[in-house]
């Protein structure tokens, strides 16, 4: 028997360990033969199964810029030109040369020839302050104004071609450059740009001006330790005043710390926050930038002394004797009372509609002066009155919060009934929903005043006249709505059987009679109320809904609710 050549042998045991799928545990001992200690084991290898595709992801279109946030807070910050450094003026845009541009390194202008001799092409300023024309040569530009550089290349190319040959010289791009940002502002760094592109350009890709440390009145170009420009922003805001600086690569735009602040709130077209760099500034110099509306009669100052404050009040007209220091609130007020008051009157009558009264005028003196028609129902004047109304509204809503909260924090025993609850919850959330964007009527009751003719009138009051037309609606949980025909004859239950009878979803025990002079009548069935209860020309019978029995614990919040809906709006929601 021949001896086993190893290295054959091995490879065929490598052969057919890779094109198998399964472990080789070295039944015949073959490790053992090739001199291995341990025997060679292979993971089993998986059918091959077609290759997946990776989705690609998708590109990046505009990415949201990391100034974003810093953008946000300017934009609802109430320091005065906060609003600048939103990211309008970090977007590039065309170059806009001016006459005294003073040309630069790296600058691109545009030059062309014709008639004996023709070239047209962009030529760069060199590091030292030349662009080589052909069969020209070097022409020295830098620092030359844009106005004069026409003259300074024909100039040039007149020494050369004394006829024949004409020329043109623009400046066509300017230097791209990087200029440094910092100091007192939100991210500090390096930022692109143009040597014409101005300092909002870089202070907004640098995030705006820090709100709470930063300087608007003292922005400062510096290059190297010589400060070039400075720029009060102050000025641009107010007065539309921007220097343009010519920028370049390496200039640092530094903003100083922040000086003294003056807090302005109240009837002023400018409630900011603003800085001044005297430590003390009147109220006067204020105003300037403040501008105070036209009904500010007077000023409130509060002093910034630490934990106690310290509160001054003054007529408009001591503004230039009261200084601020920093720190201090400022507040415009208005400070006299109404002079005239202006009701509307509507309805049955055949006077004016608008009536201009003195201020604290009575219903009385009013009603004098109206003429009513033959078909005004005197007995049944409404009033309704917008501060009223926010009450009424204030009121529904507070109502509508507490049974929110109500419904929130109903306990259950079981998972049963807490998944009840739940389900309960939503359609009661739902109900609130549609109940808050109810609106009621602002309706003042008339009807039991002591002294009506001396109620009192406020600004934008409307005093209606209704008719005397004989009707009575019936609205709510009834078959059929309706307005029913005034008989002496009938009393509620006859009207509601007039509109088809009660609904499946009717409380018969509670319905409200509202009167036209806003006050109302609450009847019970089981009082026995419907046959004494009196029913006026224009009433309005409203039968109330009932509260689903599954809604137990909740049942006196809702009822309460329906009641205030039905009185304030004249309106219910099932």
């Amino acid at each position: 028997m021949k001896p086993i050549n190893k290295p054959l042998l091995k490879t065929c045991v490598l052969c057919l360990i890779t094109t198998n799928a399964f472990a080789v545990t070295d039944p015949f001992g073959i490790n053992q033969a090739l001199g291995l200690d341990a025997p060679v084991t292979t993971t089993p290898i998986a059918p091959s199964a077609p290759a997946v595709t990776e989705p690609t992801p998708p590109a990046i279109v505009n990415p949201v810029p990391p100034q974003q946030y810093d953008y946000n807070t300017n934009l609802n910050s109430d320091v005065f030109g906060a609003n600048l450094f939103t990211g309008a003026f970090a977007r590039p845009g065309a170059t806009q040369f001016n006459p005294d541009y003073a040309i630069a390194i790296g600058d691109q202008i545009q030059v062309r020839f014709w008639g004996a001799f023709e070239y047209d092409a962009p030529i760069n300023v060199d590091p030292k302050g030349n662009i080589f024309l052909p069969h020209v040569g070097p022409v020295y530009v830098l620092g030359a104004r844009n106005k004069d550089l026409q003259v300074l290349v024909e100039s040039a190319v007149r020494q050369v071609f004394r006829a024949n040959v004409y020329s043109y010289a623009s400046l066509a791009a300017a230097q791209p450059v990087r200029v440094f940002v910092g100091g007192f502002v939100n991210r500090p760094g390096l930022y692109s740009g143009t040597s014409m592109d101005s300092l909002l350009h870089y202070l907004d890709q640098a995030g705006g001006i820090d709100l709470n440390r930063g300087s608007f009145l003292n922005v400062q170009v510096k290059r190297g330790n010589q400060v070039r420009a400075s720029a009060n922003l102050y000025d641009f805001i107010l007065q539309g005043r921007m220097p343009l600086v010519q920028l370049a690569d390496g200039d640092v735009i530094f903003i100083s710390p922040r000086q003294h602040t003056v807090k302005v709130s109240g009837l002023a077209g400018n409630a900011n926050r603003f800085e001044f760099s005297d430590k003390a500034r009147s109220v006067a110099d204020v105003i300037k930038v403040a501008k105070p509306s036209a009904q500010a009669t007077h000023f409130r100052v509060v002093r910034n002394t630490g934990t106690v404050k310290n509160t001054e009040y003054y007529p408009l007209n001591q503004a230039s004797q009261v200084n601020l220091i920093s720190g201090d609130e400022l507040e415009f007020t208005a400070d006299k009372k109404q002079g005239t008051i202006t009701v509307r009157v509507e309805g049955e009558h055949l006077s004016p509609q608008e009536y201009v009264l003195p201020y604290g005028s009575r219903l009385g003196t009013l009603m004098q002066k109206v003429r009513f028609s033959e078909r005004a129902d005197k007995a049944s004047l409404q009033l309704f009155r917008q501060s009223v109304k926010e009450r009424q509204m204030l009121m529904l809503q507070t109502a509508l919060r507490k049974l929110e909260a109500s419904v929130l924090t109903v306990r259950s025993g079981t998972s049963e009934e807490s998944q009840l609850r739940k389900a309960e919850a939503d359609l009661m959330l739902q109900w609130v929903d549609r109940a808050k964007k109810l609106e009621p009527s602002g309706q003042i009751m008339l009807s039991h005043a002591d002294d009506l003719q001396g109620l009192l009138l406020e600004n934008g009051d409307i005093v209606r006249i209704p008719s005397v037309d004989n009707l009575v609606l019936v609205s709510g949980e009834v078959l059929f709505p309706n307005t029913v025909a005034l008989d002496s004859n009938k009393d509620i239950e006859d009207y509601i059987q007039a509109a088809g009878g009660f609904s499946q979803n009717a409380d018969t025990s509670r319905i409200v009679i509202a009167h036209r002079d806003g006050s109302f009548e609450d009847t019970e069935e089981s009082s026995g109320w419907f046959s004494s209860t009196h029913v006026r020309p224009g009433d309005e019978i409203l039968v109330l809904p009932k509260v689903d029995a599954k809604y137990r614990q909740l049942f006196k919040e809702v009822s309460t609710m329906i009641y205030q809906m039905a009185l304030g709006a004249r309106i219910f929601l099932r």
